[in-house]
């Protein structure tokens, strides 16, 4: 499997990372999956056989049961993947048990450690951003989790492009760890990020962690018109991002499966592989709560989509430039770069009339 370096760093990971929502299976989380030991030691073989280094978990998954199945899954083996691992999410009753606080962070960091049954991680992400906190603070905590050698890296997830800037920022003042990568919402049916996250990342050399690829299961190709599945995780999880306009996904799935039929592949394979075809995604996240899903998701590392593929996919999945974008793409269009697949700038605001 292709390894590309995360952002501007020296840390390689797999185009494909083995995502751990749906392990553990604890209070809410039952309803992504209920993977336990057995199973994940299979995934994880399964993941190692095909060239995956990458594991993403979080302490907020199944409320630590994710990390501890990991820990023990990963017990003589540790040195084979690059472990990632998120906080900031609510963890217990207490004022310090979320955030992005010095005190969580501390906190936090050995809590994962002690699940994970490790002496480090290699990749540490602010699960969100913590608007209470300055973020000074944050960071300062960070590079001393680095200094402290329990973290190699650091990062960030679900960011506006302005906070990852700001972060940018303080850290080059003082001489602080640097964010490395996002790890962000990206699909064929989730794609504002392209708008100033994407940009940003390019210009600043932060690479994306594309997390959701198939939109909550809505681009595996199981929902079709007259076809919508009636019991899906999607039904249970009251997804943020679960809603969207029937038919624009009803299109959007007629051209995945037009594709995949023509590569005599899945539906699923063909959004994955329309993901990692973006500028700036470094690996994308695949979950899984059976082999024969891993073994398919896996699959799309073999093989790349065509530019005409692409294209036609771009076209049918395309969003509403919102402002000041327009604007700028359309006034500006001049004095754009152009990006490998990204769409050009005179082809953004036709729809758009100025009076």
């Amino acid at each position: 499997m292709e390894q590309r370096l995360l952002g501007k760093s020296g840390l390689s990971v797999s185009v494909f990372a083995f995502g751990t929502m749906t392990v553990g299976g604890k209070d809410r989380f039952q309803n992504m999956g209920t993977l336990g030991v057995p199973e994940v030691d299979r995934m994880v073989g399964i993941c190692q056989d095909a060239g995956v280094t990458l594991i993403d978990t979080a302490d907020l998954y199944s409320f630590g049961a994710a990390e501890e199945v990991l820990g023990e899954v990963l017990h003589g083996r540790r040195e084979d993947f690059v472990i990632s691992t998120k906080a900031f999410m609510r963890m217990g009753p207490g004022p310090h048990d979320m955030g992005l606080s010095r005190k969580h962070l501390m906190q936090a960091c050995e809590a994962s450690l002690r699940r994970l049954r490790t002496d480090y991680v290699d990749l540490y992400l602010a699960h969100d951003p913590d608007l209470l906190v300055p973020m000074e603070e944050t960071m300062r905590a960070y590079d001393d989790l680095v200094r402290q050698g329990k973290v190699r890296y650091t990062g960030c997830s679900n960011f506006s492009a302005w906070h990852v800037m700001k972060a940018i920022g303080i850290s080059e003042r003082w001489g602080l760890s640097r964010y490395i990568c996002q790890q962000v919402n990206y699909s064929l049916l989730a794609r504002e990020v392209e708008h100033d996250i994407v940009p940003m990342g390019l210009d600043q050399g932060v690479g994306i962690m594309a997390w959701s690829p198939l939109h909550y299961g809505m681009l595996t190709g199981k929902f079709r018109r007259g076809a919508r599945p009636q019991e899906t995780r999607l039904n249970k999880l009251n997804a943020p991002g679960g809603q969207v306009d029937e038919e624009k996904l009803y299109r959007v799935v007629d051209v995945l499966a037009a594709v995949a039929d023509q590569r005599g592949v899945t539906p699923a394979q063909v959004a994955l592989n329309w993901v990692l075809s973006k500028p700036r995604v470094d690996t994308v996240l695949i979950g899984a709560r059976n082999e024969q899903q891993l073994r398919d998701n896996l699959a799309a590392a073999s093989w790349r989509l065509t530019a005409e593929e692409v294209a036609r996919l771009d076209e049918v999945s395309s969003i509403r430039t919102p402002y000041p974008n327009w604007h700028q793409e359309k006034f500006g269009a001049e004095r754009m770069p152009r990006i490998p697949g990204m769409r050009p700038p005179a082809e953004v605001g036709k729809a758009v009339e100025i009076t």
